[in-house]
């Protein structure tokens, strides 16, 4: 039962502040959200405490007959590659809960709702293994993020919620038309079942580009990301972390799910175009990140880049390359969602995002800075940070596979330093140029506690992953083993 409660705590609790909170803002709700977030978390980390590590199937397995005429299940389960997201999700949720405190003064027990909400279905996307449950819970996910981004965002919210909505629900109706050819096949909606469905090259390689629609779309991979930048720029802070440190995961979480045990034979013939694709979005959106002028922007086009990172990693179909993207995956968690924090902070004292409006910061928010450049060196896979790990997993595992492929793959390191530490240095040092950042105060008691912990997290990765690789290789391993069995 411990994978059902971490689903539907953050679901109960949500619907109980829905009902009992107001328009005004109440201390009562942004405490009630607080120990749901709180109690949710707690109910994941049974999860790693007991999980066994050389067990490579999947644990904690739930079976409840859901739609018996059908064979539709409420089926749940993990194994090393979902059980980090699992966790990482319920974490991430109370730092947006407390993200919000003193910043969302309109529709607060609605706000902190949503997003109570949007974690328990995020929760069930990873550990769902019947093929319904995972659509259900994967395009509920929409719902709350679409409430946040058009109630509580930015002026063109409404635009940008649209655009959010339309991309990723078109791209998941292909999905949901491969699921039902997969149910003719098998008679059945389970996942691992599909696993071992005997599929010709033709229906591998159809049914790899309808998972791949949805799923790189979800990513985002180039040239599907157009939307994810308006989206954080004009998401409340709470809906860009939470977009980025998890979201986003869903995307790439879906690959090692569906696409390359599904299909493997289709997934190793089109892994080079895969390839292709990551390696743009790694270089070509590494690029456009360094002309940026809002660093909400700017961030969303580094994380474009950094999940390039990641297909990058799956598709050359080594242990360590599909290590090292999980693992940069839940690096990216830690360090994106902490940036997006970090320019929280500054928005909400300066009520703008322009990096030409700041300069200087460092004089007038000591603490603030030092934390913030931490951030970006990891961003910029400074060893000793989570952002190194698994970028340096991955290159190594691309310069096996081809040299070429590796040397392209590593000019992230030159990209991302350059348009971080551009962003810190316009932002934070040389002589304050603005009124109004003469005035700026440093961290106050909850900020510093959330930029605390967080970097704890990526330093505390970066400098020890085994605990992370321990879990995860085992079930890679099986995967590997899985897609190596050709189907034809």
């Amino acid at each position: 039962m411990i994978l059902s409660f971490a689903i539907w705590i953050p679901i109960f609790f949500g619907i109980i502040i829905l009902f009992y909170g107001s328009e005004k803002p109440s201390a009562g709700v942004r405490w009630l959200a607080l120990v749901g977030a709180l109690l949710s978390f707690i109910a994941t980390l049974p999860l790693v405490i007991e999980f066994d590590i050389a067990n490579p199937s999947m644990q904690f397995v739930e079976k409840i007959s859901w739609i018996p005429r059908y064979d539709i299940n409420y089926y749940l389960g993990v194994d090393g590659i979902s059980v980090w997201f699992i966790v990482l999700t319920a974490f991430i949720n109370i730092f947006v809960v407390i993200a919000s405190w003193e910043s969302i003064t309109t529709k607060v027990s609605q706000y902190l709702a949503s997003f109570m909400i949007l974690s328990g279905l995020m929760i069930g996307v990873f550990c769902a293994l019947d093929a319904l449950l995972f659509y259900v819970f994967f395009e509920a996910t929409l719902i709350p993020m679409y409430i946040i981004i058009g109630i509580w965002g930015g002026p063109n919210r409404i635009y940008a919620a649209f655009k959010f909505f339309l991309y990723t629900l078109m791209g998941s109706l292909l999905t949901l038309i491969a699921m039902l050819y997969l149910y003719n096949v098998t008679n059945s909606f389970d996942i691992l079942a599909w696993h071992n469905a005997r599929l010709d090259i033709v229906e591998q390689i159809l049914l790899f580009f309808a998972f791949f629609m949805a799923f790189a779309v979800k990513v985002p991979m180039w040239p599907l990301h157009t939307w994810l930048p308006d989206v954080h720029v004009e998401a409340p802070t709470g809906g860009s972390v939470v977009l980025a440190a998890i979201m986003l995961k869903l995307g790439a979480y879906g690959f090692l799910r569906f696409s390359l045990p599904i299909a493997p034979d289709a997934s190793q013939y089109l892994g080079p175009f895969v390839i292709f694709l990551s390696l743009v979005a790694v270089i070509y959106v590494g690029a456009v990140a360094l002309v940026q002028k809002d660093m909400k922007k700017l961030v969303a086009y580094s994380s474009v880049a950094h999940m390039g990172f990641v297909t990058l990693g799956f598709f050359l179909f080594s242990p360590l390359g599909i290590e090292g993207g999980i693992v940069q995956m839940i690096s990216h968690g830690f360090v994106s969602g902490a940036m997006f924090l970090s320019i929280g902070v500054l928005y909400d004292r300066m009520h703008t995002r322009q990096i030409a409006d700041y300069g200087g910061v460092i004089h007038r928010m000591p603490v603030f800075a030092a934390f913030a450049v931490l951030l970006a060196m990891a961003n910029c896979g400074l060893p000793a940070t989570s952002g190194f790990v698994g970028e340096f997993m991955v290159i190594l595992a691309a310069l096996d596979y081809d040299f070429t492929i590796g040397l392209l793959a590593s000019t992230t390191l030159i990209l991302s330093a350059a348009y971080s530490l551009w962003m810190v240095k316009r932002v934070f040092f040389g002589a304050i140029t603005n009124e109004h950042v003469a005035v700026l105060k440093d961290l106050n008691a909850r900020e510093y506690l959330m930029m605390t912990v967080l970097s704890i997290c990526v330093i505390g990765m970066g400098v020890y992953p085994k605990p992370f690789t321990d879990i995860i290789h085992p079930a890679v391993i099986n995967l590997l083993q899985h897609v190596a069995v050709s189907k034809l």
